[in-house]
């Protein structure tokens, strides 16, 4: 866990106006869709700030921060895989691009996106429904 959630303002300094734009456009699109906990933690050895949406125990997903750069990280288990590789056709060349360059681990597929913009927002939420339905209306 984190000391202190940064605010706006140490968000907007750390990954610039625009990127951060993307980060609450992409917080309000899972929000509206799902209810979850979400979590602040430092970003391990590569980012700066995890922010994970979680629900009893498992988690949907994690946006992460660092330097003029934001992170949407999915993990995929072996039949979340097989809904994804079945429909894969469905997703946009970049989507799958990053699927098949993500390294699998024992416990799943980890698949980092690094959005710039909102154009991959609708394959990120296919992603996520392939994890969990959405909970909310």
């Amino acid at each position: 866990m984190l000391d202190k959630i940064p605010n706006a303002e140490e968000m907007t300094a750390l990954v610039g106006k625009s990127l951060y734009d993307i980060w609450n456009k992409l917080c309000i699109l899972i929000d509206e869709k799902y209810e979850m906990e979400c979590l602040w933690n430092k970003g391990g050895k590569a980012w700066t700030y995890e922010y994970k949406y979680r629900r009893g125990g498992k988690t949907l997903c994690a946006l992460y921060a660092k330097e003029e750069c934001v992170g949407f990280m999915v993990i995929l288990g072996k039949d979340e895989r097989f809904k994804f590789e079945n429909n894969r056709e469905n997703y946009s060349k970049e989507v799958q691009r990053i699927y098949d360059e993500a390294k699998t681990y024992h416990d799943g597929k980890w698949i980092m996106f690094e959005p710039v913009d909102t154009s991959m927002f609708d394959d990120l939420m296919k992603l996520l429904s392939i994890k969990r339905k959405p909970n909310r209306k």
